[in-house]
């Protein structure tokens, strides 16, 4: 398999293209800084240089012709500012919709977050708000492409601890947990070949069930 990743230097992303390309699978590593193109080609990937903030659907579908899949995992990150949130996390999940819609891709899963349900907790301010606003109106677009065969994965709290291999995997809603990025990485590959499921929105965290088992068991 192909897969083109955006936001290829994110810590999921990072953690994604060393275990496709480790799979034997050839992995495209979509960043716009430069001096990230290292780190992507150390995983195994090949880079592309691209900003989902000024780059056109037409532009990004070039770096796209070919793959048979792609994966959002791009985030404006810690301490950037509420537009960001827009024109990255919102917007370029939108971009890279219409790219691949433009090369004529289907498959495309999107990586969001918990919580986007929910009315956002005033104490965490304006910022984390306009995170989750976006993050919705990002899942809101791609499952209503049909364009697309789409997957929306939201995992709760992330951290760095090493992957256990074993999760809980379900459609929402999911009490609230913990995934390891690892193991987020993990269902992330998996679900790029289960194609049972294509229009399904999944709330991820730790568990007690197998990567495989837990992705096979949302086709019973």
């Amino acid at each position: 398999m192909d897969v083109a990743i955006a936001g290829g230097h994110g810590q999921i992303a990072l953690r994604l293209s060393t275990l496709l390309a480790g799979q034997g699978h050839t992995v495209r590593s979509i960043v716009r800084n430069p001096d990230h193109l290292d780190d992507v080609r150390a995983t195994g990937a090949s880079g592309v240089l691209a900003d989902l903030e000024s780059a056109t659907a037409a532009e990004l579908a070039e770096h796209l012709t070919g793959a048979d899949a792609v994966v959002f995992a791009a985030g404006a990150g810690p301490g950037s500012t509420a537009a960001r949130k827009e024109t990255v996390d919102r917007d370029g999940a939108t971009l890279l919709a219409d790219a691949a819609a433009t090369a004529g891709i289907r498959r495309y899963l999107l990586v969001s977050a918990t919580g986007v349900d929910a009315e956002p907790d005033p104490a965490r301010g304006e910022v984390w708000a306009a995170y989750l606003r976006a993050k919705k109106a990002a899942e809101q677009a791609v499952r209503a492409d049909r364009r697309l065969d789409a997957t929306i994965l939201r995992p709760h709290l992330l951290t760095d601890d090493p992957g256990t291999g074993k999760v809980q995997l379900v459609v929402p809603p999911l009490d609230r947990g913990e995934i390891t990025r690892d193991d987020t990485a993990a269902v992330l590959a998996a679900l790029l070949t289960a194609d049972h499921t294509i229009g399904s929105t999944l709330e991820l965290h730790s568990g007690e069930i197998t990567v495989a088992d837990a992705v096979a068991a949302l086709g019973g």
